[in-house]
């Protein structure tokens, strides 16, 4: 009886943990929403326990290659919520994954973190983080948020800004830049 308790437990977790969803957001809001956008590699990442061992943060550190917004050195350090400390992982659903080696296009805030105060971040979880991946036609900016079910924006769309397949990643500095500087797309 303990053995089917302890699975019908497990996935009532589990469904709940699938069923996470976030806002959708526009890119619209991410850039007013947001102090720095970027786009850079991630050169390591190191995970920790905060200061009062209640929570586990990862620093990524961050080549630089173009700053869209904001005012941002070559290289910058994003603390992530999340991570894994020897044998113990905190996963935060619907998180940005940064992993080094890798480029993104990020939108960053300074927010106060569990034991952190003003951390350069992800504010936006995976709707913050874009992945740069060459397509059938290019370099293209896809966003993590696809990973995630999203509740409809005030205009009832779902599906993250373009979609699965992304955006020209050209045509995705030219719509940022051009929303940084309250210029109509």
């Amino acid at each position: 009886m303990c053995g089917i308790m302890a699975v019908a437990m497990a996935a009532s977790l589990a469904a709940s943990a699938s069923a996470t969803t976030l806002r959708r957001m526009g890119l619209e809001e991410l850039v007013a929403g947001n102090k720095s956008i970027v786009v850079g590699q991630v050169l390591d990442a190191r995970s920790y326990w905060n200061k009062e061992k209640t929570f586990i943060l990862t620093d990524v550190r961050i080549a630089v290659n173009d700053v869209l917004k904001g005012n941002v050195q070559d290289e910058v350090t994003v603390t992530l919520m999340g991570g894994r400390v020897g044998d113990l992982t905190t996963l935060i659903v619907g998180g940005a994954e940064l992993i080094p080696g890798k480029s993104y296009l990020l939108f960053l805030n300074r927010e106060d973190l569990p034991g952190v105060s003003k951390a350069q971040t992800v504010r936006d979880l995976c709707q913050g983080a874009f992945d740069l991946v060459i397509g059938k036609d290019g370099l293209r900016a896809v966003s993590q948020a696809n990973r995630h079910p999203l509740i409809p924006d005030h205009l009832g769309y779902i599906d993250a800004p373009g979609g699965v397949e992304g955006i020209p990643f050209n045509a995705m500095i030219d719509s940022v830049r051009g929303l940084a500087h309250g210029e109509v797309n």
